[in-house]
């Protein structure tokens, strides 16, 4: 029976929102948000998790997860280093930040052997989305075909600032042909816009707009693509080392534009809860609680 496997990036430092997200507490009992994606996980049928993180967090994020989940769910961890890096490549003087969501899930290198999910570490994707992505992986054997949880737009905005969501096109099939990436997304004048001249000019996306929010769910061929492709994301942004990323949704729209893959959208309704700016705190920690006397989560999960 194969391995169906969670990955959970937690190595960023989360700027917009001043500290270490991933380890903030939301729950009444000191529960983080991954926590819960670790708790529908299980609750799914995943069979591990991974969790991407960088040695200079390692001892905070232990402390936090370390052993909690025994018994649950079995977990690894990997950690995305910045100088690992294909041969003949090294890390420019003054680059400090990661190389992407592509290069963290490369850094699970190894560790996989099988499908799938890949997860940001400070997004609440709710049960239904674990479902949906379990259910995929487990059922279908096609190495050539991917899966996202697609969501509307209008449930994954803050009433905070703009957001950063990749906006999805997808055939009278259900299946993805176009994701672009939207920086600033937020509501103006009671609608949905975007801009992408810092506020000069707006557009408005249509309310059931599908989005991308980094939840994927891959066959084991994806981690022989992003192997791969590594190198000549490099070699095209060598004069631009110090800001270059190596992004995961740029690799599938890579995959899906040669005509390697296909990527199945399965939307759905939940609301997607995080923490991008610090005021969005009290939403996510008020969101938790009503879910927890809706007898969706337990008074403690663990």
């Amino acid at each position: 029976m194969k391995e169906i496997t969670l990955v959970i990036m937690a190595a960023g430092m989360g700027s917009r929102y001043g500290g270490l997200k991933q380890i903030d507490p939301v729950g009444a009992n000191g529960e983080i948000i991954l926590d819960y994606s670790v708790y529908d996980a299980a609750e799914a049928g995943f069979d591990k998790v991974i969790f991407v993180i960088k040695h200079e967090i390692e001892e905070d994020f232990k402390k936090i997860v370390h052993g909690k989940y025994d018994g649950k769910i079995k977990v690894e961890y990997a950690f995305q280093d910045i100088n690992n890096l294909p041969e003949g490549y090294k890390v420019p003087e003054g680059r400090v930040k990661p190389w992407g969501t592509g290069h963290a899930v490369l850094s699970c290198d190894g560790m996989i052997d099988g499908p799938f999910a890949v997860i940001n570490a400070d997004d609440y994707y709710g049960k239904e989305a674990f479902r949906l992505i379990y259910n995929e992986l487990k059922n279908n054997d096609n190495e050539n075909e991917f899966c996202m949880v697609g969501f509307k737009v209008e449930n994954t905005l803050t009433e905070n600032g703009f957001v950063a969501r990749g906006v999805c096109q997808t055939n009278n099939d259900g299946y993805l042909t176009d994701i672009v990436e939207r920086t600033k997304i937020g509501v103006k004048d009671g609608k949905i816009v975007f801009t992408e001249d810092d506020g000069e000019t707006f557009t408005q996306l249509e309310k059931g707009s599908i989005v991308s929010m980094n939840c994927w769910g891959f066959s084991g061929m994806m981690m022989t693509e992003l192997r791969n492709r590594f190198a000549a994301c490099l070699e095209r942004n060598k004069d631009n080392m110090l800001k270059c990323e190596y992004f995961l949704p740029f690799v599938v729209d890579d995959l899906l534009k040669e005509g390697k893959v296909s990527v199945k959208v399965m939307g759905t309704s939940e609301k997607w809860y995080g923490v991008t700016y610090k005021e969005d705190k009290q939403t996510v920690v008020a969101a938790l609680k009503q879910k927890v006397t809706d007898g969706i989560y337990p008074e403690k999960l663990w």
